[in-house]
């Protein structure tokens, strides 16, 4: 029954969210149980296009990519793939009406990072709406189970808080990307000699988001609200470290929030929500 291989999808789909990233599980976690699948297929899908072009350097990116890519279009057209990521992605696609150039954008964005190592202010931006932006979209497309008028009233503060996350990422992994990856993602910025201005500059852009993104996650759905804001604040609070972490060691070190603090983190968040404080 294909019942039962649904059922081991979603399943993949969920140890790779609790393999690749605790924090981020810990807020699908507090999700409701009715919309904490889908967040589980849309994250497994990015995680993995993601692996492809990050870390599989002893083969070939770009053929492995395109095979993925072929898979994936194949998934959504019949309604399932032998790849249990991709099977349990189709099922969120189809549910819930995502959109197929939110999945094409990402999919442009994600095989940007084969070919490119640097980035001028307009391919940035390109970048940030695919691999970010999207993103934040897919998830409200199940956080407003479909309704296309609430959809519509959150979608701006949604692509502002997935800018916001992917950018935080970026400064916290800024010394992998250049070194390692030989990837420039901040646009008019120098990062063999990062000083103190430009990362500034970069904050400022980021506290920007933030701030935009934050009055979207108010008017979340409740089966939504206490996981995003939960991620939220665990995302600001990585960029306060980095604030004020100096720049030279932001380039030679990746910044973390240590789990106990994590923890400190979780339970205030609980506070705020059920004292409705947020």
């Amino acid at each position: 029954m294909k019942s039962i291989f649904d059922t081991v999808s979603f399943e993949c789909s969920k140890n790779v969210t609790k393999s690749y990233s605790t924090s981020f599980s810990t807020a699908v976690k507090l999700l409701a149980p009715t919309i904490r699948q889908d967040i589980y297929n849309i994250y497994g899908f990015v995680r993995f296009a993601d692996e492809i072009v990050d870390t599989f350097h002893d083969y070939n990116k770009m053929e492995l990519f395109e095979l993925f890519e072929k898979d994936l279009k194949s998934a959504i057209v019949n309604k399932i793939s032998l790849n249990p990521i991709l099977n349990s992605f189709q099922h969120t696609v189809h549910q819930y009406q995502i959109p197929m150039p939110l999945i094409d954008a990402f999919m442009k964005s994600m095989k940007m990072d084969l070919i490119k190592t640097n980035y001028t202010l307009s391919e940035y931006s390109d970048y940030i709406y695919g691999s970010a932006d999207v993103v934040g979209l897919m998830c409200l497309k199940v956080f407003v189970n479909g309704d296309q008028s609430k959809f519509d009233a959150l979608e701006h503060a949604a692509m502002r808080l997935g800018s916001a996350f992917q950018k935080v990422n970026f400064l916290r992994d800024l010394k992998a990307d250049f070194e390692d990856l030989n990837r420039t993602y901040f646009p008019n910025t120098d990062l063999s000699n990062l000083n103190e201005e430009s990362k500034n500059q970069i904050i400022q852009e980021i506290e920007a988001d933030f701030k935009a993104g934050y009055e979207g996650i108010v008017n979340l759905p409740i089966e939504a609200k206490f996981g995003v804001y939960t991620a939220y604040i665990y995302y600001k609070k990585l960029l306060s470290k980095l604030k004020k972490t100096p720049s030279t060691e932001i380039k030679n070190t990746r910044i973390r929030v240590p789990d106990y603090q994590k923890y400190g983190l979780f339970a205030k968040c609980y506070f705020s929500y059920k004292l409705n404080i947020l």
